[in-house]
């Protein structure tokens, strides 16, 4: 802990990159972790983010993420989440890219988020582009509706990235950047087998930075990092004491 906390102290751009595992400690499903999603059923995982299976049944999605991505409002960041925000205000931490679509950074306190995967901050209509803010669609699902559009009838979907959409060029050109800025990554709770993501610490590696692994499932970077613990609320409840 000793040695992490001094390459903290040390980086002059120090970026994080946060999955799934960092939001289990606030309650939120993962996906690919021990208890996840894709543990339980894959086809299942799969077809609820599916953008064919979507424009097909909307309504598959909409129940199925109902009590598990429209409950996020009532989640409290956590330990992790609250630590990166202070780092960030503190002028330590420079951005965090994350996986989650979760929203707990920014309830955290985190002012610079790149969301590659999006979020279900909004939602739009796919035939005439109205937004929708995710509090009105949250209380059209808590009425037992799925939500259509009042203007045109049309199919409302989450700008969260779907199976079969291509990435927000922007969102991934600003994560490239930060991680070759970056002299030390922090990778919190992910695997890192899910691509563009996955490949995000090699261009910190490939421009001489440095890596942190810490998740409770080994990564395929393991052998590349600086240091590898597994136990992230410990870990963030050490740097919590040392820093604030």
């Amino acid at each position: 802990m000793e040695r992490l906390l001094k390459a903290i102290k040390e980086s002059k751009h120090l970026v994080a990159l946060t999955g799934a595992g960092i939001s289990t400690l606030s309650g939120v499903s993962d996906f690919r972790g021990k208890n996840g999603l894709y543990k339980q059923n894959s086809i299942e995982a799969d077809n609820i983010f599916s953008l064919s299976y979507f424009l097909k049944d909307p309504s598959y999605y909409y129940l199925k993420t109902k009590d598990f991505i429209y409950n996020v409002h009532e989640k409290i960041p956590c330990v992790v989440h609250r630590v990166l925000a202070e780092l960030e205000r503190k002028n330590i931490l420079k951005s965090v890219i994350t996986q989650n679509i979760d929203m707990l950074h920014q309830k955290a306190g985190s002012r610079n988020v790149i969301e590659i995967h999006g979020s279900p901050a909004v939602h739009k209509c796919l035939r005439c582009a109205k937004s929708f803010p995710y509090d009105e669609i949250r209380t059209i699902l808590e009425e037992g509706k799925i939500p259509h559009c009042p203007d045109c009838g049309g199919i409302i979907k989450p700008e969260i990235i779907f199976f079969g959409e291509n990435l927000n060029e922007r969102a991934l050109s600003n994560a490239v950047s930060e991680a070759l800025k970056a002299d030390l990554m922090l990778v919190l709770g992910s695997t890192l087998v899910v691509q563009p993501a996955a490949s995000l610490p090699l261009y910190t590696i490939k421009n001489s930075g440095r890596i942190v692994i810490i998740n409770n499932m080994e990564t395929p970077l393991d052998d590349m990092a600086l240091l590898r613990y597994s136990d992230l609320e410990k870990s963030f409840n050490y740097l919590d004491g040392c820093f604030f």
